[in-house]
Formats: C-alpha cells, structure tokens, sequence
C-alpha cells in the first residue's frame, strides 16, 4: 500500500479496472495490495480469469463490473476504446449508479475529455481525467505518475484509491482537461526524445562506433536522457518486444499535432518525430517496440539479439 494511502480511506471502497494490458494489470494489483477487493473487465477473458486466480474478481461483462463497483479505473488505449467501454453495446454508462467516479487513464484528446465530463455529469456520474506515465514496472509497483483533473465530488469519491495505485497524484484543476493537456505535453517530450535517441544511436552505428562504448559514454554525460538510457538498451540487446509500440507514439504525437494545431502553435520538433515513427510503423514496424523507430536510418547494422 501507498505509504500515504491508510486502511480507514479506503474501506467501503468498490473499485473496478477495465484493460489488463502492461499498466492495467499492475493498477489492478497494486489496489489488491491495498487491500480492496478488485473486480476486473478485460475483452481477454483469460487475463480476468488470472487475475481473479492471485486474489481479485473477474466480471464476464461490463454490466456485471458497473454493478459491482463505484469506482471504475479505465486503462484502455485510446478514446475510441474509452467511448465503447462507456457506451458500446453492454457500455458501463447504463449500468453505474449516480454517484460513480470514472476514473479515465488513457492519452487523448484534451478536448474529448472535457465532452467526456459533460456527459457523464449529465447521467450523474462523477469524472476524472487522470492519464498515467510510469510505465509497466512502475504500475506494477505503485509508484507511477498520474495527472489528474476533475471536480471536488470526482475526487471525493474515489478518495485514497489513487494514492493507492500511484506515486505521485497531480491535481492539475477542477475540471477534465488539464490532465489530458499536461500528458500529451509529456508525450511531445518523450516522443522527441526517443526519435534524437535513435537518430543519435544511428549516427555512431554509420560512423562505426562500438555501439556499447557509445551507450556507456553518453549515459554518464550531458547529453544523456531518461528514454536514451531505457530505448537503447533495446536496441543494444536486438530485443524490440514491445513494452511500448511505435504505434503508440504514432497516436499520441498526433494527438499533440492536432492539439497545437487549433491554436495555431509551431511544433516543428514534434512533427519531425511523428513523420520518424509513421515512417516506421509504414514500414512494418508498428507493433514493435518503440526503439525500433532507429530502423528506418539506412546503412546502418543493428545489434542482434543474442
């Protein structure tokens, strides 16, 4: 449990998780380790039925979830996966009681969510924009960052359930948005920040520098960087299962484009990262993980996975 996070907080407390993928299963497990009794949904049935083996609560549907819990952490990944499990065929929407929280972890449209505020109060439901960065290790431990937004009733009623599964819990305003906005901003940055990886990577690879002396130097140098450090050890060992896919920055660096783009605002480093990751994804590597965005510099041999 959440050092900040006490027993009496969180009794009575009826939570629910939707998506057991990298982060969902650690969220879902770190509130076990809190000591509630977590219902899970997950399209797979068989990952709802492995976690309902260490301890939590499998639901065959959504409707069974809606109705067993108030509090709902949605860690699907994306808007359109968001929309169906509120309001597809089955949706949670018509099943959670006036007074839930929905508790919205995915990376989307700051603009959507705000919507996702407006029609969810108008059902009486309680909402929390609250994306989440961290990581599968860090979910798994509780100690991801979550930015959060939302009013004093969303808050109130999932109280102590955030600390519960996360590290650090932003309160970024009193209404969906901010949260979304302050996320996307952070993907800008990592998307970059892996696309000057690779780029750089690939460079010393052209230049016939040993790819591991050049890893060692520049992770104890200033030209280091936290997605450096963590991408290129994938590359370095030929390893591109994806813990997080080029995909996912095709999506979210997209996401940062539309944003600045109705305010008219220059990103000319975020457009040349996302023209990087289409390029890869074009090229049959959209599924993998993101480092394998250093696969489309030419004449360069990568590592191989040993």
């Amino acid at each position: 449990m959440n050092s900040t996070t006490s027993s009496s907080t969180l009794a009575g407390r009826r939570v629910g998780v939707v998506g057991l993928g990298a982060m969902g299963s650690g969220i879902a497990r770190s509130l076990r380790r809190a000591g509630l009794t977590v219902h899970v949904y997950d399209v797979r049935a068989e990952a709802a039925a492995a976690f309902a083996a260490e301890g939590g609560v499998a639901c065959a549907t959504l409707a069974d979830l809606a109705r067993a819990c108030d509090v709902i952490i949605s860690v699907v990944v994306n808007a359109q996966q968001t929309e169906a499990v509120l309001f597809g065929d089955g949706g949670l929407a018509g099943d959670l009681q006036p007074g839930s929280v929905f508790v919205m972890c995915s990376t989307g449209d700051p603009n959507w969510s705000v919507a996702l505020e407006a029609r969810l109060q108008a059902l009486g439901l309680h909402y929390l924009d609250a994306p989440i960065s961290g990581g599968a290790a860090k979910a798994a431990a509780g100690q991801m960052t979550m930015m959060t937004a939302g009013s004093a009733a969303a808050y109130a009623a999932c109280e102590g359930v955030l600390e519960a599964m996360a590290g650090k819990v932003y309160r970024l305003g009193d209404r969906a948005g901010a949260g979304s906005k302050v996320k996307i901003i952070n993907q800008l940055l990592a998307g970059v920040h892996i696309a000057a990886a690779a780029e750089a990577m690939a460079l010393g690879l052209r230049e016939g520098v040993d790819a591991g002396a050049l890893y060692e130097v520049i992770t104890h140098s200033a030209g280091n960087s936290w997605m450096f450090e963590n991408r290129m050890a994938h590359v370095l060992a030929g390893d591109y299962a994806p813990l997080s896919a080029v995909d996912i920055f095709v999506k979210d660096l997209g996401l940062v484009l539309d944003t600045a783009r109705h305010s008219k605002f220059p990103l000319p480093l975020a457009s040349t990262a996302h023209q990087m990751f289409m390029q890869a994804s074009t090229a049959g590597h959209g599924r993998e993980d993101d480092s394998a965005v250093i696969k489309i510099f030419p004449g360069i041999r990568l590592p191989e996975a040993k």
